[in-house]
């Protein structure tokens, strides 16, 4: 990736498109975690994947934060952006960047402290964030191109679902007890 950028304009251009999907990709793999660890309880790799699930989400705002700054590189001009601004795509990319900021932030120990039972519900952005992702990946694609954002998406809707599901088969269950 290194080399393709510093060999010029096509190359930023050809790195836009992958570092978004790392991104996605990322922030995907980081929000299936719990959803898996429930699932196969008792398990290793759930667990293991539980102990990194800090460095998944860093890592896709860095290919966030590289996409973008790619995609700046790319226009080369405010003057283009502000003629996309009126884009769907647009707004959902920069908004999902934007909540990808201060969750990136506040990723540390010392903000998990510092912020106490605050941390948890700031965190829970990232669903907003990956619906943003969604939309600005169909979108992008003027909504013909949806299948590749579904394959993506759909096993953490499904693993969703299964967890909203879990929690209220639990709640029940305690009022039941």
């Amino acid at each position: 990736m290194v080399s393709g950028l510093a060999s010029g304009g096509e190359a930023v251009e050809g790195l836009l498109h992958p570092t978004g999907e790392f991104a996605a990709r990322f922030m995907i793999i980081a929000m299936m975690i719990t959803p898996l660890t429930m699932l196969f309880q008792g398990w290793r790799f759930p667990r293991w994947l539980m102990k990194r699930r800090r460095y998944l989400g860093v890592a896709a705002f860095g290919y966030a934060a590289l996409h973008t700054a790619l995609y700046l590189m790319d226009i080369g001009a405010v003057a283009v952006t502000t003629a996309e601004i009126s884009k769907l795509y647009i707004w959902a990319g920069w908004l999902a960047f934007l909540i990808f900021v201060p969750l990136a932030i506040t990723s540390t120990d010392g903000w998990m402290r510092r912020l106490g039972r605050r941390w948890k519900p700031l965190q829970r952005y990232v669903y907003a964030a990956a619906v943003l992702t969604l939309l600005h990946w169909a979108a992008l694609h003027d909504w013909g191109g949806i299948a590749p954002a579904l394959v993506h998406f759909l096993p953490l809707a499904l693993l969703e679902a299964y967890r909203l599901w879990a929690y209220r088969a639990r709640r029940t269950a305690r009022r039941v007890a």
